[in-house]
């Protein structure tokens, strides 16, 4: 269900036919709750996940929620804009994670909220090249106006220090709330290269991730 709400904005022309999909999984997740899945595939797996594991319903509403406001196609008006859409969509898909897990605690909800917080804000700035490349720029509008950069700027892949200080901000923000995950290491690569957002070598996959996830994970650190 995820990949299929992450996508649809990217795979649509006309924002009525991203809300008839969004309207489609808001009422099957209605209707797996009241133990009528549609006939659909994910929405089969789905409803079995929430009986075996009794999964919150609240989450998967503002996954759609948020991702049904997210189809406007606009820029984020502040950084707290962009922390409520990462809570509601990143966040949220971790709590229900930490409920298949059995975690119910409330310092894990805490970390997770961070730690979907930052993946929110590190995954925008991870596709505004590939974004400006569609002439879209959707980081926060408040921090660029801070700086004297307009979104042609980014569209124009300029590199000046202006431009690179409104990265350093943002990526700033995802760092204070986290700093020792897998994500800090993007946030370690973008320092190396000056917050210079269109470097090439932001846009290469870590082999080694899977790596430095198991040790982490057999060290207890994240």
């Amino acid at each position: 269900m995820w990949n299929w709400l992450r996508q649809i904005k990217d795979s649509i022309t006309q924002k009525t036919i991203g809300l008839m999909r969004m309207q489609f999984w808001r009422e099957a997740v209605e209707h797996i709750y009241c133990d009528k899945p549609p006939h659909q595939p994910v929405a089969t797996e789905l409803w079995r996940a929430v009986k075996r594991h009794n999964l919150t319903k609240m989450w998967f509403m503002k996954i759609i929620d948020e991702r049904e406001k997210n189809l406007d196609d606009r820029a984020y008006r502040n950084i707290q804009e962009l922390e409520t859409y990462a809570e509601n969509t990143q966040s949220a898909l971790l709590y229900l994670t930490l409920e298949m897990l059995g975690v119910r605690d409330i310092h894990a909800d805490h970390a997770a909220s961070h730690i979907g917080k930052a993946q929110g804000i590190v995954t925008c700035l991870r596709a505004t090249p590939y974004h400006s490349t569609r002439q879209k720029v959707f980081l926060p509008m408040d921090i660029c106006m801070l700086h004297g950069v307009s979104q042609e700027d980014f569209i124009r892949g300029k590199q000046e220090k202006n431009v690179r200080d409104v990265i350093y901000d943002i990526a700033s923000q995802a760092h204070i709330h986290l700093e020792h995950v897998a994500l800090d290491d993007y946030l370690c690569n973008i320092r190396k290269v000056d917050f210079n957002i269109f470097h090439p070598s932001l846009q290469k996959k870590s082999t080694l991730l899977p790596l430095h996830l198991y040790i982490r994970s057999w060290k207890k650190t994240y």
